[in-house]
């Protein structure tokens, strides 16, 4: 699958850790590992491996620009993998997180450059890359032309200060008042629905 090469054990201080920052019991972090482990016996994910695996959601969409945002919101160290804690938390946030908690991951996604706020900019290209997730069920100029007038509606009705960028509390804010904008703006909730393993992920649809 692409993974690194360093071998990785589950140790007991990583099991304790897992068991206070996720709702997952002991046993089903066990499920999880084993699962990972087997397709990943490096206990790393490499980005390609990852999106290999992601796109197989969107089987009718281009997933590619959309996984790269996903993989840096579930690599939280920023070093280029996602290793099993890294990757068990995003997991739990996702399937079983509270709103709040998806939308913190989900602003991690759309702060392309991580400087703690979103531009025009960046909610263009990440609004971008969901409509292409849509796939041939409209032409693609209309795509991108729909994609770009979304963004700018978005944007426009979340920067309630009109300073050009939004803050976390700005885009969560907008997101937990609008039901709609908020099933659009967590597209990455849909991986890890009740899984044990990345098999499991990989062919759940």
């Amino acid at each position: 699958m692409g993974c690194t090469s360093s071998k990785h054990h589950l140790s007991e201080d990583d099991l304790e850790f897992l068991k206070t920052h996720t709702s997952y019991s002991e046993k089903k972090i066990k499920t999880w590992y084993k699962g990972f482990m087997r397709d990943c016996p490096s206990g790393e994910l490499t980005r390609d491996s990852f999106i290999q695996i992601y796109k197989q959601f969107f089987p009718k969409g281009r997933a590619e620009n959309f996984c790269e945002h996903v993989f840096r919101a579930f690599d939280t160290d920023n070093s280029g993998k996602i290793d099993f804690k890294e990757f068990l938390q995003a997991i739990n946030i996702t399937s079983q997180g509270t709103p709040d908690k998806k939308l913190e991951m989900a602003f991690r996604m759309y702060d392309c450059n991580g400087d703690g706020s979103i531009d025009e900019t960046e909610m263009r290209r990440i609004i971008g890359a969901i409509y292409e997730l849509i796939g041939d069920e409209i032409d693609k100029c209309e795509r991108q032309v729909e994609s770009e007038e979304r963004a700018l509606n978005i944007f426009t009705m979340m920067d309630k200060n009109s300073d050009g960028i939004l803050s976390r509390e700005e885009f969560i804010d907008g997101c937990l008042h609008d039901e709609q904008l908020y099933q659009l703006l967590t597209q990455s909730s849909r991986m890890g629905e009740g899984q044990g393993s990345m098999d499991s992920l990989a062919n759940e649809e």
